[in-house]
Order: structure tokens, then C-alpha cells, then sequence
């Protein structure tokens, strides 16, 4: 490179000062290659440059002193050029192109430019430029410059090339200088942002981007401009002129250099990514419903409890859907009412079951609102990283970088992809702050910051506060500014004790409970207060939420000014046609607005959990009428006996039903005696607990007709066999029908009557486990089956039942079970029995505890079967509370009767009752003087009634019938039945029974009086 003269670099400077240096980086001669030589009088080369040897691949010592025509120029040429050579000795400048020859060194390789031939010989044009000079004798010379006519062809095709690809290429080029301003833009660029190119010289980037998306620009062109390479696919978000929409581009940055390699610039080629962006954000949007829709497949309806399902349901869409959610149910369906009031135009009552926020990091925001704002914000930290942008090194690979705007303002997008995730704070893949994390509030859901809050959140005071995180969540999110506040609250509703409690876990239960109440309109969609989980509330008839449930057609709920829901998308819970509630997904200001694949996924996600719930809500119905009928099936609350203490149990084999075949009863028949019944039929569920109430109310009617046990079971076979054919009823006619054995009905049941006077107790037994005494003693007695027939179950038929008649002492305790509390798939039913006999070891234990001992102590959490078990306690009646008086068969003995009974009154302190015991006692004395046989008993019994009995040996059973007007008899019977609580008859073995009842006097009821009665009848 040629030394040329430097311009002053200081005004002032004088022409002396002008320092010579290099040319600069960048010169023109760095491109075109000019070489020089001079032509001395004689015609040939005195002076060769070192640049000429270079062009013509010829060193000085082998021109110097030769003749250049000769040298260079090919000989057909070679007269022209003698003739002009001679007229550049005679002072004459000439400008033209010179083709030239000339021999070359066959290892050497071909100068820039020529081309050589297959003899050695090297081919040439040169433009060369001839001044004509004198020397100091004032001979004619010449100065030529050459310059290689090739070379200055190539550089002006490729400046043709780069002309044409910079002017006509379909992607924006910006040629940024090393001051980040723009340099130069093609037409394709001006085409989007108006103006001609000469309009955008000089400009920055902050005359095309917003700031967020400037400065990250600018961040860019700074790192590639000082480190070299390439930056590639950095995603850019911004809108051009006169347009509204907003514009996606993908920028390459690379850094141009001049020919001595010193950077120029950089130059940015920008592609409009919008469709691709949106494309990829439905994409992005459809892999997340799809995902949604699967996790919403797997995780909702794993449970029949509508409060679980609903609560599964926020689980799915609370964070990855939506940023808020609730769910309400019809109130009138939950409690099993169909056609309540308010269902058909969406005014009726619901019940708020499930809520649930992704919203609980705004704790951080509420202490910064609560605090004493500093007086200027804190500066943003510089960020020569440039997020998500890749390298040449890693362009193949690595991901593009989010669309971050100016979290202030909500102008925010989802990164990239678009996909919603759980965590709020994000940071980029430098380990930078995004600019949510910036420009918003420490926290805060992207667009939520501290500019455009809440109006009740404004009026805090800016002083400390002392309250808890917890309680200031609370107060906010009951406040009109609350992220959620739709419904109305009815009067009375019960709000948990502490709806907080697991704001932590992203799920609450809100209430907004403040002084007088129910009626403060809030901000929120559904303009009143916030509804807390379980509470009752409606929405106005004509309103949004009413219209949605109504309707069955979802629809979007815009947010209010200063709201920090951004909308609500209410959607109705349809399942089977029917309207069973509304879910409510709500997004907070800055998230992603809901689109049509949102509406149309809610709608999808919301009827999935309809049905469930629906499904849900059937089957707590089913159960809730299973458990109806089971309890009615059983005897309600604790039993109670004359002569007996009583505890039982009963253990379903699943919780799915709660029924089953097994049960217990406990009757109380004449004489104060009781029926005790334990028995179990095959086979579980409801079918089997529809043939258990069947044999229970027989087994109750038959115990009223006070029939032996054994006769009581013989009637119940026959009706067993009966229940699986209604309309085979007869032993004949089941025998001759080809029964289906499923539909077979077998039973096992144990009958045993107690007399408490006695302390007998007689068994019959058919086919079920023998029941268990544990006498009194403890470990020295312990407790032993009783022995008795097994008897076969009911159903069967064919065999006759056999009784057996035990004394208890006082103090025993009695035990009727079913197999299922001793036999189970891993316990054999030696082994059961043996451990429910060593689980029996106190008999003054008391009973509760005593059941509650046995079911613990043995394996009675199988699930294969239902357990019953019946614990009574020995009590007889003490001798004092029995009279009991023999009477011959004579006129006389109605007089002993009454004597016997009202001394036996005065001595119990019952006078109160001697008037009604005498006659009717007289009654019944009379009539066994005149229609029975033999010798006469009476005996009275005192318990918790009084009972007067009279034996006689007659089997003719006593008939109440009406008397007319004009009858002198027949009124005895009417008589005892007017003045006692019950009367009846029973055959006994030896004869027959007839007994009434007489409440107790209590101080409060008024006994009855002998003679309006005996008036009333006539």
C-alpha cells in the first residue's frame, strides 16, 4: 500500500504538521489492485513497482532496461503498440486497455486475474493509464499506472450482485452503523415501515420498537458489533405505522466488515414471522388442550363424592388453563330436588363446592402496597445478554427467544410458544430478569403491576401493617378489588372457619364477610360480594351467569377497569341435558385473553366434570335411598329390653353401598320377654338387602303372633323359598319348577326368645353360627359356644327346626354374630370363632366398649362381607317386681283377683293405677272363669310397664267383637282395650295367655279414667 498524505486531525494544525501514514483501513485500494511503472526516454522500463510485480508476476530485475511491447504485448499487437508508444514519447497521454503475454515459471501459480495456457504462457488485460513525464534532462518519459481490467470487472459485478440482492430481496435488510444507527434500508424494509431509504438514515432502533423490545434490539447489535459471529432467529414483537396489528419478526444479526477486516457495522435481516408465530402459538395451544384434555381424562371422576370431582376439576385448569376457577352446583339437585324453583331460567340457589387460584403470590404485592413507597424506582440493571437469541455456533438447535413487551402497560405475550405455565416469575435463559420481573410488581401476574391496581387497593395506607400475609390476602381478596367476586351470599350461609388456610397451596375457599353484609356490591362479574366454598347464594334473573345457565351456552365475561380478572369465561355443566351448574375460568390481567380453542376446551373440560359430577350426584342419591333403606331395616338407635342391655353393630361389607343381607333385631313381645334375631342372607348389595327386609318384617310378624321359635323359622323357609319365584308360592309348585339358582334365595338365622322373669332362653336355629355366653367369672369361665342343631339355612325346606331352651345366670353375656366378623378369605372359621372367644373375656365390661373391643380385636376390614353382631347383657327381673297367684275356678276368685292386685299396687307404690288394674283384671278373670279351662293364674309384672297376665287351660283364644246397642255382653274386651296401652292373647303349652299392658304413671300424663270409658261405650 502506497504512503499518502494524512488530512489534519485538528483545526488550527499548520501544513507542516501534516503527518504521512498508511491509508486507512477500508481504502479503495485495498480492492483495486493499481501497480505502477515508469518509461525512460529510450522507450523501455527504468522504474518497476513492487505492486506491478505482483499484477504481472514479473520481478523488476527481469524489466527493467526491456521494452514493454516486447515484454508484455503478444505479437500480432506488437506494431501498434511501437506506434503508440512513440506517440507517448512525443508528449501525448493515452488511456486504454492492453492485452499481454508473457512467459511464466511453470511451479509458480498464475498472477489474480490471468489465465495460463497449456505452453507457460500467462494471458493479461490491463487498463493502463500513460502520463506523459520529462526527465531532469528534459528527455520524454512516462509514468503508467495499470490497473488488472479483471479485477475491476469483478468488483463492479459484485457490486451489481450486492445491489440486486440488497434492493430486491424479499426480507428487510438494515445495515446498522458501529453507532447503532441505521446506515442503509432496502426497499422491502421501507415497504413495511414507510418512506423512502433515504428517510431512515440515522435513525435507532427506538424509532421502530417499543422499549421493552428497543432495547433488547439494541443489546443485540452491541454484542454482535463487539464480539463478532451471528445472532440468529431473535424473535422481535412491535407494530408498524399506520397498522394496528401486531407484527412478529425473526432477526439475523452478523457483523460486516471492511477489506482489512475492521468492523463497518451490522447488518440485520428481518423476516416477517407473524403467520409462523400464530401458527406455532395454535400449535402450542393445541398440544396444551390435548395435554389438558389427557390429564383432565385421568384425573377427573377417580371419585363418586361430587365435592371431589369438582375439586379435581380446578386441579386440571387452575394454573394450566386459567389463573381462577370455581364451581357451582344447583342446590335443588344436590339436595335431591329436580324441580326446585329458579332451574329453568338460572335464578335458583347453588352452592358454591370448589374455588381455586393461582393468584397467591400476590402477597409480595400487598406488602409492597401496604409499605412506604421509595421515592424513586430502583434502575434497571444492564443486560449485555441477549435472551433466547442463538449463536452461529448453536443456531441449528437452540430455541427462539419469547415475546416480552412492556409488562406496564399489559402489551405481554406468552413466550414463544404460547403455552401457559404454573410459575409467574420467570427468568430468561441467561439468568436475566424478564421484564415482567422489571417493569411490574415483585409477584405480580404479568399487566398486574402497581400502575393500574384497584381502587381499594389505592386507598391503603403507607404505613406498616402488622397483620399477617394471610389476613391481608384475606381482606384483599374480599374486597371489592378481590380476583374473584361473583354471586350473591344468602342470609344464614355457614362460612368455614379458616378459608385461607391453603391460599399457600393455590386453593381457597373466599368469603367476603364484612360489616352488613350480603347486599355490597362489588367489582366483581357477578356484582355482589365474594361467595366462600359451601356457601349458598343466586345470580339475578337476567343476569350473565343467569343467562349462561339458562341458555346452556357459554360466554365470555369482560373485566372492569382496574380489575385484576381480565375475563371470565362462564360455562354451564351440562350432563345428560340437563343443567347441573356453572364453572367460572378467569384469567388475570397480562395472561393470554381467551380465544375460540379456549372457549371451546372449557366447554369440553366443563362437561366431562358434568357428568362425573352428575354421575356423582346419582350415585349420592342411590346411596343416600340404600342407606335410607338399610337403617329401616334395622332397629333405630339403641334397642331396649326387659331384662337385657343391649349393644350391636353392623359393619357393610363396601362403602360403595352400605347394604347388605346381614341384620339384627330386637322385639319385644308379651311378658316381658324379647326376640332376639340375627340373621344374614347370601350374597351382598342391594338385592340381598331387599330379601333381608322381606324375612326382617316376617320374622316381625311372626314374633307378634308369639309363636315357638322353631315354629317362627319354619314359616320363614317357606317364605324364603317363595321370595325368588312370586309367583311359585307353594312347596308343591316350587318343586315342580325348574328354579333358576340365582334368583334362589337362602338364609341363615338364629331366633331366640328370653323370658326375663325366668332368665330362659329359648334357640332355633337355621344354619347360622351358634351363639356365644361368656358367664360370669371372666378367665375362669371363658366363653363357649353354645350347642345346639345347626338346623339347615332357610330356603332350603324339607327339614324341621329344632329349639333348645338355656338358663343364663345373672350377668351373662350374650353374643349373636354373622360369619363375617369371624371368617374372612384369610382367617379360616376355626380361627375366627377361637379369636372372637378370646376377644370375650370380661363380662362386666360394659357393652359399648365390649363391641368396640371385638371389632378391633378381630379382622373386620376384609370388605368381603357385612358384619352384624348383638350383644345383650343378662338382667332378670328381680323377684319383688313378680306376684304371682294361683286361683280355682269359682265365682270368688274375681274378688281375689282385684284384693291380690291393688295390694300388690300399694306395695310398688302405684295406687295411681289400682282403679284400671282391678277392673280390668275383673275382665279378664271373668272371662277365663267362663270361657277357659282349668285352674286360673295371675301374675303382674313390673319393668319399665306394668303387664297383668292370666293363664288358663283353654286353647280357645279370646275374640274382640262390637257390641250392639242392645247386647247386655261383649264389652269386656272393648273395655281392656280402651283403658291399656296393648292387650293380646298367646298360646302357651299348656293352655293360653291373655295379658294387657299399663304405662307407668310419669307425674305428667293423665291415667285414664275406668268410668268415662265404660260410659264411652254405650
Amino acid at each position: 500500500m502506497s504512503d499518502i498524505p494524512a488530512k489534519a486531525t485538528a483545526s488550527g494544525r499548520a501544513p507542516g504538521d501534516i503527518v504521512w501514514q498508511s491509508s486507512p483501513p477500508g481504502s479503495i485500494y485495498d480492492y483495486i489492485k493499481v501497480a505502477s511503472f515508469s518509461i525512460g526516454p529510450d522507450g523501455t522500463v527504468d522504474q518497476w513497482s513492487e505492486r506491478a510485480a505482483r499484477l504481472f508476476g514479473v520481478d523488476a530485475g527481469e524489466v527493467v532496461g526491456r521494452d514493454p511491447v516486447e515484454a508484455f504485448v503478444p505479437p500480432e499487437l506488437r506494431v501498434r503498440g511501437h506506434r503508440k508508444m512513440a506517440e507517448i514519447l512525443d508528449g501525448k497521454e493515452w488511456t486504454g486497455v492492453v492485452p499481454f503475454r508473457m512467459s511464466a515459471d511453470p511451479q509458480a501459480p498464475a498472477a489474480h486475474g490471468h489465465r495460463a495456457d497449456p505452453a507457460g504462457s500467462v494471458d493479461g488485460l490491463a487498463e493502463i493509464y500513460v502520463m506523459p513525464t520529462r526527465t531532469e534532462r528534459d528527455d520524454p518519459a512516462a509514468v503508467c499506472i495499470a490497473v488488472d481490467v479483471r479485477v475491476l470487472r469483478g468488483i463492479e459485478t459484485d457490486l451489481a450482485a450486492s445491489q440486486a440482492i440488497f434492493g430486491q430481496s424479499p426480507f428487510g435488510f438494515v445495515l446498522f452503523g458501529t453507532d447503532l444507527r441505521v446506515l442503509r434500508v432496502n426497499d422491502r424494509f421501507t415497504s413495511v415501515f414507510g418512506e423512502r431509504p433515504e428517510g431512515h438514515r440515522g435513525r435507532t432502533a427506538r424509532d421502530y420498537l417499543s422499549g421493552g423490545e428497543a432495547d433488547r434490539l439494541e443489546a443485540a447489535l452491541r454484542h454482535v458489533l463487539e464480539r463478532g459471529g451471528a445472532l440468529n432467529d431473535l424473535t422481535l414483537a412491535g407494530r408498524v405505522p399506520g397498522g394496528g396489528d401486531r407484527h412478529d419478526w425473526s432477526i439475523d444479526l452478523y457483523r460486516v466488515h471492511g477489506g482489512s477486516g475492521r468492523p463497518l457495522g451490522v447488518a440485520a435481516l428481518a423476516t416477517d414471522v407473524t403467520r409462523r408465530q400464530a401458527a406455532a402459538r395454535e400449535a402450542a395451544s393445541a398440544r396444551r388442550n390435548l395435554a389438558l384434555l389427557n390429564e383432565a381424562g385421568s384425573r377427573i371422576g377417580n371419585s363418586l363424592d361430587l365435592e371431589t370431582t369438582a375439586r379435581e376439576l380446578l386441579d386440571v385448569a387452575v394454573p394450566g388453563f386459567c389463573d381462577l376457577a370455581s364451581v357451582d352446583l344447583y342446590q335443588g339437585l344436590l339436595t335431591g330436588d329436580d324441580r326446585a324453583p329458579g332451574l329453568t331460567d338460572g335464578s335458583g340457589e347453588l352452592r358454591r363446592v370448589a374455588f381455586a387460584s393461582a393468584v397467591s403470590d400476590l402477597l409480595p404485592f400487598l406488602r409492597e402496597r401496604t409499605a412506604p413507597e421509595p421515592e424513586a424506582p430502583p434502575p434497571v440493571p444492564d443486560r449485555p445478554q441477549v435472551p433466547g437469541a442463538r449463536t452461529g455456533a448453536d443456531a441449528g438447535n437452540a430455541g427462539h427467544v419469547g415475546n416480552i413487551g412492556n409488562a406496564g402497560n399489559g402489551d405481554v405475550s406468552r413466550s414463544g410458544s404460547g403455552e401457559r405455565g404454573g410459575e409467574r416469575d420467570r427468568t430468561d435463559a441467561a439468568g436475566a430478569p424478564s421484564a415482567g420481573e422489571v417493569t411490574g410488581a415483585p409477584g405480580l401476574p404479568h399487566g398486574a403491576g402497581p400502575g393500574p391496581a384497584r381502587e381499594s387497593v389505592e386507598s391503603v395506607e403507607s404505613v406498616p401493617d402488622a397483620r399477617s400475609d394471610q389476613e391481608r390476602l384475606q381482606d384483599w381478596s374480599a374486597s371489592p378489588a378481590g380476583p374473584f367476586t361473583v354471586g350473591r351470599r344468602t342470609e344464614g350461609a355457614q362460612r368455614p372457619a379458616d378459608p385461607y388456610a391453603r391460599a399457600r397451596a393455590g386453593r381457597q375457599g373466599r368469603d367476603p364477610h364484612e360489616p352488613g353484609g350480603t347486599g355490597r356490591q362489588g367489582s366483581g362479574h357477578g356484582g355482589a360480594a365474594s361467595v366462600s366454598v359451601g356457601a349458598v347464594h343466586r345470580y339475578p334473573s337476567g343476569s350473565p351467569r343467569a343467562e349462561v345457565l339458562r341458555t346452556a351456552r357459554p360466554r365470555l365475561l369482560p373485566g372492569k377497569d382496574g380489575d385484576l380478572v381480565q375475563s371470565t369465561l362462564a360455562v354451564p355443566m351440562v350432563a345428560h341435558d340437563k343443567v347441573v351448574g356453572l364453572a367460572q375460568f378467569a384469567r388475570t390481567k397480562g395472561s393470554e385473553p381467551f380465544g375460540e380453542r379456549d372457549r371451546a376446551l372449557a366447554v369440553e373440560l366443563a362437561t366431562r366434570a358434568a357428568v362425573f359430577i352428575d354421575n356423582a350426584r346419582l350415585y349420592r342419591r342411590e346411596h343416600e335411598r340404600a342407606l335410607i333403606l338399610q337403617r329401616s331395616l334395622l332397629p333405630p338407635g339403641d334397642p331396649e329390653a326387659a331384662g337385657l342391655d343391649i349393644a350391636c353393630r353392623y359393619l357393610p361389607g363396601t362403602t360403595a353401598t352400605e347394604v347388605g343381607g346381614d341384620w339384627f333385631d330386637v322385639i319385644e313381645l308379651p311378658g316381658h320377654r324379647t326376640a332376639l334375631v340375627v340373621g344374614d342372607v347370601m350374597g351382598r348389595g342391594l338385592r340381598a338387602a331387599v330379601a333381608m327386609g322381606e324375612l326382617r318384617t316376617a320374622v316381625r310378624t311372626l314374633a307378634l303372633l308369639d309363636l315357638e321359635p322353631a315354629d317362627v323359622l319354619s314359616h320363614l323357609d317357606e317364605i324364603a323359598q317363595g321370595l325368588g319365584s312370586p309367583q311359585q308360592t307353594t312347596r308343591a309348585a316350587l318343586q315342580d319348577q325348574d328354579t333358576d339358582l340365582a334368583e334362589v334365595y337362602l338364609a341363615t338365622c338364629v331366633y331366640a326368645v328370653y323370658d326375663s322373669v325366668t332368665r330362659r332362653c329359648t334357640f332355633a336355629n337355621a344354619g347360622h353360627l351358634p351363639p356365644v355366653v361368656l358367664e360370669p367369672g371372666g378367665a375362669d369361665r371363658p366363653a363357649l359356644l353354645l350347642d345346639m342343631p345347626p338346623g339347615m339355612p332357610l330356603g332350603v325346606g324339607g327339614e324341621p327346626f329344632e329349639e333348645v331352651t338355656v338358663e343364663l345366670p345373672e350377668g351373662a353375656l350374650l353374643a349373636l354374630y354373622t360369619d363375617g366378623l369371624v371368617e374372612s378369605r384369610h382367617q379360616p372359621l376355626d380361627e375366627g370363632l377361637e379369636a372372637f372367644r378370646n376377644a370375650l373375656t370380661d363380662p362386666a365390661l360394659p357393652l359399648e366398649d365390649a363391641c368396640d373391643h371385638v371389632l378391633t380385636s378381630l379382622d373386620t376390614h376384609h370388605g368381603e362381607d357385612d358384619i352384624a353382631l348383638l350383644m345383650a347383657r343378662v338382667k332378670g327381673l328381680p323377684a319383688n317386681a313378680v306376684g304371682d297367684w294361683s286361683l280355682p275356678r269359682e265365682p270368688r276368685s274375681v274378688g281375689r283377683a282385684r284384693e291380690y292386685a291393688r295390694a300388690q299396687l300399694a306395695d310398688w307404690d302405684l295406687e295411681a293405677l289400682a282403679d284400671t288394674t282391678e277392673l280390668l283384671v275383673s275382665e279378664l278373670v271373668t272371662n277365663a272363669l267362663r270361657y277357659g279351662e282349668g285352674e286360673i293364674r295371675l301374675r303382674l309384672l313390673l319393668d319399665r310397664t306394668l303387664v297383668c297376665e292370666v293363664w288358663d287351660a283353654g286353647l280357645v283364644q279370646p275374640r274382640r267383637r262390637r257390641a250392639r246397642d242392645t247386647d247386655e255382653g261383649g264389652r269386656g274386651l272393648q273395655l281392656v282395650g280402651l283403658l291399656s296401652a296393648s292387650w293380646g292373647s298367646r298360646r302357651t303349652p299348656h293352655g293360653k295367655t291373655v295379658w294387657f299392658e299399663l304405662a307407668l304413671p310419669d307425674g305428667d300424663e293423665k291415667i285414664a279414667d275406668p268410668t268415662e270409658a265404660l260410659l264411652s261405650l254405650f
